[in-house]
């Protein structure tokens, strides 16, 4: 029995690895790419790009409003190292975070990531390597396959995470958009 539970489970973290590796796609440019649309019937697109800019503002991410509802966000997160015993931060991973609304759906994507290494410094601390960025898009050639799976694992599992707080954010309390009847006046005949 034990031998079967233990086989369930490895079978079980097996799949959520390979789960992982699928979250990013490539786009039409051969570029790993995030991507989800996300319907809110009765929102409008102005009040979905204000919501945006509120997520943005709340989770601490700079970003810059277009004239046609769209926000591009450039974010980075850290990291961790994959095949050392030791956790500590190996690197950090920039990309660009765009949120595009329009009536009764907005839509994310992730795209452009550049991994940025870190090297220890004097004081033994982790510093970004300065002038070395690789772009994961073509990064096969500069880094190990498995480092590389490692990264686009993290980059994957964190653009999930991100998206995830952005769709709970946009529903809650959304504006729907009512069309009123005409108020309709009424004559009171007894008072007089």
């Amino acid at each position: 029995m034990k031998r079967i539970l233990l086989l369930f489970t490895c079978l079980l973290v097996f799949q959520l690895a390979h789960a992982q590796k699928s979250l990013l796609s490539l786009n039409e440019q051969n570029k790993y790419i995030y991507y989800q649309v996300v319907d809110l019937p009765g929102a409008g697109a102005d009040s979905l790009s204000k919501k945006a800019a509120a997520f943005a503002a709340d989770n601490k991410l700079k970003g810059k409003l277009t004239a046609d509802t769209t926000l591009v966000i450039h974010d980075k997160f850290l990291t961790h190292s994959s095949l050392s015993f030791s956790k500590h931060e190996n690197g950090e991973i920039t990309c660009t975070f765009t949120i595009q609304c329009k009536d009764s759906k907005y839509r994310f994507w992730f795209t452009e990531f550049v991994f940025i290494p870190y090297e220890r410094d004097r004081y033994g601390a982790f510093v970004p390597v300065s002038g070395k960025q690789i772009e994961l898009d073509n990064a096969s050639s500069k880094l190990e396959k498995k480092e590389l799976s490692g990264y686009l694992d993290q980059a994957g599992a964190y653009c999930q995470q991100l998206g995830a707080k952005l769709k709970e954010y946009m529903s809650q309390n959304h504006s729907v958009k009512k069309t009123a009847a005409p108020a309709v006046k009424k004559i009171v005949t007894d008072k007089w």
